[in-house]
Order: C-alpha cells, then structure tokens, then sequence
C-alpha cells in the first residue's frame, strides 16, 4: 500500500492510501480511503466538462458555505456527505468526502461491514429475508425517524436553491436501527438556470414527467426541485411499506420497455387509488417474502396514519401528474413529526413493527399484528390562540400517551419547533407521563406556568415536581404565554 500525498485545490494537504485496486469502484468514480480512513478521495473516470469542473468548484465552495456555515452547519454535516476540496492526480480530477459515519455501515450478520443502501429496506423480498432475520429493519418508529432527516435535509437543499436530481435508495444511506438518514453524492447537484442535471434519475425514482419525455429531445423535462419531490414521496413510502406506490398488477403494453416506459411515465397510477382499481396489486401473485407488505389489502398506506395518508394521496393521485401539487419537504416534515405524537409501542413482543400509530378508534389495536390494548390509552387534543388573545381553537395535532412518555417545550409552546434551530434547552423533557397505582398521571417536571383549567374557567397551579391524574374532559395550560397551548384529555380503551 502506498500513501499519496497531494495539494487540494484549496491549498490544504490529502493523503490517500493506492494499492492494486481502489478501495471500491463505481460507475463513475474510482475511490480511495485516507490513512486514518476519515475521509475519502474518489476520482472521476471520466474527467467533468468546463461546465461540471465549475459546478464542482461551487458545490465545495459557495454552496457549501451556504449551508455549513451558519449557525446549524454541524448538524447539516449529519444529513448529508458533501465534497469538500477538489483534487488533482495523474491527470484525473476528483473530490474529497468525509467517510461514512459507522452507523451507515452493517454491523452484524451476513452484510456485515457493507453499506446500508435503501434497496435492503425498500424492497419487502429482501427486507423479510435478509433484514429481519438479522434484527437491523429497526422499528416503525425509527423509521418514521428516519424519514425525517431524510425529508429535512431535502427540505434544506431546496431552501439553498438546489436540487439532487437523482435522489434514490442509492443516494441515501438509512440506518433504520437508530433512525438515521444521509444524503451522498452531491456532486450531481443541479442549479436551475446555471448547472442542468448530469443524470434524469434513477428507474424506480423517475418522475412520470421526465420517463415520459424522455425521447423528446430538446423538450424533455429534466430534474428539478418538483421531481425531487416525487422522488422523495417514493422513497418514503417504500420505507415505511417496502413496497413501490406504481408498481402494481396492471400490464400497459405486451413489450416490457414500452409498458415500463408507460407504467413510470404517462400511465403511472397509484397502486392504492381509492377509484381506479386498475393498478391494484393481486396479492396471489407475490411470494411468500413479500407479505403481508405487498397485499395492500393488509397493509394500507393509510396504516401510516392520517397526516402521512394526506400526502400520500397528494403525491400519488393530486400531484402524480400535476408537480406543482406535490407536498414539499417542508410538508413532509411536519406530517412526519405530527405522526410520532401518535405512535404507541405494541404490547405484543412479537410484533415486527413494535409500534403502531393510534387507529382513532374506542378499541384500538396494533395495525400491524392486531394486538389490542386492553388498557386505558389517553388521547390529548391540542388547543392554541391564533390571535395570542387567549380564545384558543383546536389544532390539528393530537398527542398520544404511553407510560413514561415526555412532553418537550414544542408541545407547550407554538414558537417552538423541533427542528434543526432548537436550543439545547429545549430539547429537554418538560413534563412526563407515568402509571401510578393503575392511574395515568401527567407529571410536571419543569413548566413554570402549567394550570388546570376548571369547569368555572379558574385555574389551579400544577407546579413543577407535582402531577395531576388523566381523566376524561381534563383541561391543562401548558404554559400561560401568548403562544402556549391547551391540551384536553380523552380516553380511549376496549
């Protein structure tokens, strides 16, 4: 092994380790670990054109300044593996990336030490015979965790002007364990109206726009922000389904290319259309590996609850054909974050999922193995004052309660969102929720200002280290400021 020593074009010194081979090899890009494996050095096969030397000079430059530099530029490097010099050897032009983050890599079984690519997650043959044999699908919580960084960092590329263009499993590593999610190869980045797209995509991802002007010359659509957005609504639903929302049981053409062509472009359908049946999958026809995920009939999108469920019909039937009805990043997020509030762990500890989001029902159930919760499950609907005058309305987010649950100040207060901007402080619990001699209480840790409010519209002071008791029709203040909210209990049981 030789250690390479070269000057960036920034100034700075690289080293990287040659030997017979590359440390790996893809399509477009041989690749080159450092001696302390923190960074990799990965040069191009083909060397870029003036136009994509010049887009990778602003990839590590002006746009990664725009987005590393502010004040939430260390939590951006989580989300995503972004070049950070440019290289030159042996006449060959290349990039620096930081290295992996362990957490992307698999650390038992038969995959040990590959890459978490998405196609292990997405896909429910390989997903049942390869993942959940070696206990790394995680759970539906972490992958409704997942997804959010996923949708927040595609948010934050689009807020800085940029899109991927080629956002697919293979450009995102997952770690469904601990709920993770990174966005690579970055090169490609597209700039409307100054840096077009290297690629049109990846076949699973295409949006039925660019399949179906593919052949068009001149008049092809190319990726975009709004193709990104159906790239990333696909990716979301395979990893919560494994399964893809368009690949259904309708046959468009006896020739395989024409009927892909048409399946992914002009006739794309939603497998789940509530109307148009023609594209519903017959479960008959799958394997044993791929249920239940692919008998629609079992597993619904809309197990996924309601605010996951309206963007789907968003993404798939509205917007399918019609980009600019597609949900944003920023939509995705806040559904996603909305849907965690209503997640309960299943008691059943067989369960493949080992979470459920709360069906809205008098006798709730597991959705995914149909356990039923033989206890008391608390329901709270949130209030807030639109007008900061103190009439407060309902909102659209419900919360619900398991035992040792917390509240966060984002529940309390409507300034405050769980983002990548949120203090240190509040990322702290403010309340909690506990099972006390068979009774729910609602624990009160460190809200200044948390009230029940009684029948005579008086309040009673729930200080910090007391506890009230759930029951049906109670009404707390969260916190009594402009922007705080109310919650109402409900309680929900068999």
């Amino acid at each position: 092994m030789t250690i390479v020593k070269l000057t960036a074009e920034d100034g700075t010194d690289v080293e990287f380790e040659v030997g017979e081979f590359p440390a790996a090899s893809g399509a477009m890009k041989d690749i080159y670990f450092s001696p302390d494996k923190s960074y990799v050095v990965a040069f191009f096969k083909k060397k870029p054109d003036w136009q994509g030397q010049e887009r990778l000079k602003n990839i590590v430059g002006s746009y990664r300044e725009k987005i590393f530099k502010g004040p939430e530029g260390e939590y951006w490097k989580k989300l995503f593996c972004w070049p950070t010099k440019i290289v030159h050897w042996n006449e060959r032009m290349g990039i620096v990336c930081p290295a992996y983050d362990s957490t992307f890599y698999f650390s038992s079984g038969r995959f040990k030490g590959k890459e978490k690519e998405g196609k292990w997650f997405t896909s429910a043959k390989l997903f049942n015979r390869f993942i959940v044999p070696d206990n790394q699908g995680g759970t539906f919580f972490h992958r409704i965790r997942m997804c959010i960084e996923l949708a927040r960092a595609v948010r934050r590329l689009h807020a800085a002007g940029l899109s991927h263009s080629d956002l697919s499993y293979k450009n995102v590593l997952i770690d469904p364990v601990a709920g993770r999610a990174t966005v690579i190869d970055i090169d490609g980045l597209v700039v409307p109206g100054k840096f077009p797209p290297d690629v049109i995509g990846t076949p699973d991802f295409f949006a039925p726009e660019v399949k179906a002007t593919e052949n068009d010359g001149d008049k092809r659509i190319l990726p975009s922000k709004s193709t990104d957005l159906h790239a990333l609504a696909v990716l979301i639903y395979m990893y919560l389904l494994n399964r893809h929302p368009l690949r259904g049981g309708k046959v468009w053409d006896l020739d395989p290319q024409k009927d892909e062509a048409l399946a992914m472009g002009e006739k794309a359908l939603f497998i789940e259309h509530p109307t148009d049946k023609r594209n519903r999958p017959n479960p008959a026809q799958f394997e044993q590996l791929e249920l239940p995920q692919c008998d629609v009939t079992k597993r619904p999108y809309t197990i996924c609850g309601p605010y996951l469920s309206k963007l789907f019909e968003q993404a798939f039937i509205d917007g399918l054909h019609n980009p600019k009805k597609r949900p944003t990043a920023q939509e995705w997020e806040d559904a996603l974050i909305k849907t965690v509030d209503l997640m309960v762990p299943c008691r059943n500890p067989d369960c493949t999922e080992h979470w459920t989001v709360f069906d809205n029902t008098t006798k709730p159930h597991c959705q995914f193995c149909g356990a039923p919760y033989k206890e008391v499950l608390p329901v709270l609907d949130f209030y807030y004052s639109p007008l900061a005058n103190g009439q407060y309305q309902k909102e659209n987010v419900r919360l619900m309660v398991y035992n040792k649950q917390n509240i966060f100040r984002w529940h309390a207060d409507t300034k405050v969102v769980p983002n990548e901007k949120i203090s240190d402080e509040n990322k702290l619990p403010v309340a909690d929720f506990q099972i006390v001699n068979g009774r729910w209480r609602l624990i009160n840790r460190r809200l200044e200002q948390m009230y029940e409010i009684l029948p005579d519209k008086k309040r009673r002071k729930i200080d910090p280290g007391t506890s009230i008791e759930l029951r049906e029709g109670l009404i707390v203040l969260l916190s009594d400021t402009p922007s705080g909210r109310v919650i109402h209990v409900k309680l929900s049981n068999n």
